[in-house]
């Protein structure tokens, strides 16, 4: 019994490790995920290992292939467009919402937050985390529980991407720029155009994705 319970943890554990190297372009798209190497690889059992993947298959990040077995979730061009379609809509509104619902204390943090990022630019790992936190925030300050909910699960899915755009410094740079003109919008209460500054915001990451994707494709076929 105490080893079924000890084992409860691991698998958590093991899941949001392996969420992280998704996350970080460790584990690729249609990449096979063998219970003995993870298990191996992380110091646990298969059982919280295999606890972790039914986890990741229920978040949608994990498939069954035929004859491959767990393999990492891989997208179409049409699914990506459809996820970014829907993220510009969910943290459109969000914005929205924010500009009238977000207290000072919020939008002082997120000014901070976003001053923070533009001198992170050149650390990726650093920059990465900021523009995180920023959106999170901005997310919270909407004041929508469910509108929360529903942008957590769309952020899974985005996993499956990799790294983020903003490890490309110019991208990033671009970014502080846009973060300054949502900002401006949140702190004049203008829900209208926090909204469309946010999907904008969010459609140049999608143009900036592809662009990576495209030249990633470009170099799959020179090899």
């Amino acid at each position: 019994m105490s080893d079924h319970t000890d084992e409860i943890p691991q698998g958590q554990s093991a899941y949001r490790r392996l969420l992280e190297e998704i996350r970080n372009g460790v584990l690729e798209p249609g990449m096979r995920l063998r219970e003995v190497e993870i298990a191996e690889r992380l110091g646990l059992s298969r059982t919280p290992v295999r606890e972790a993947m039914r986890l990741l298959e229920g978040d949608g990040l994990v498939v069954h292939q035929p004859r491959l077995g767990a393999t990492v979730r891989a997208l179409g061009y049409a699914e990506i467009m459809e996820l970014y379609e829907m993220r510009a809509v969910l943290e459109g509104t969000a914005a929205r919402l924010a500009a009238r619902a977000a207290s000072e204390v919020e939008l002082s943090e997120l000014t901070a937050l976003n001053a923070e990022f533009a001198e992170a630019i050149g650390h990726q790992a650093k920059a990465a985390e900021i523009n995180r936190q920023f959106h999170m925030i901005l997310q919270d300050a909407a004041k929508n529980r469910f509108l929360i909910k529903s942008i957590s699960s769309l952020q899974k899915t985005m996993m499956i991407l990799g790294p983020t755009t903003l490890l490309d410094a110019d991208r990033a740079q671009s970014a502080v720029g846009e973060h300054g003109r949502i900002m401006a919008a949140l702190n004049a209460r203008d829900g209208v155009r926090a909204e469309a500054e946010m999907r904008a915001h969010i459609e140049a990451a999608q143009r900036a994705r592809l662009k990576g994707l495209r030249a990633r494709e470009r170099a799959i076929e020179e090899d």
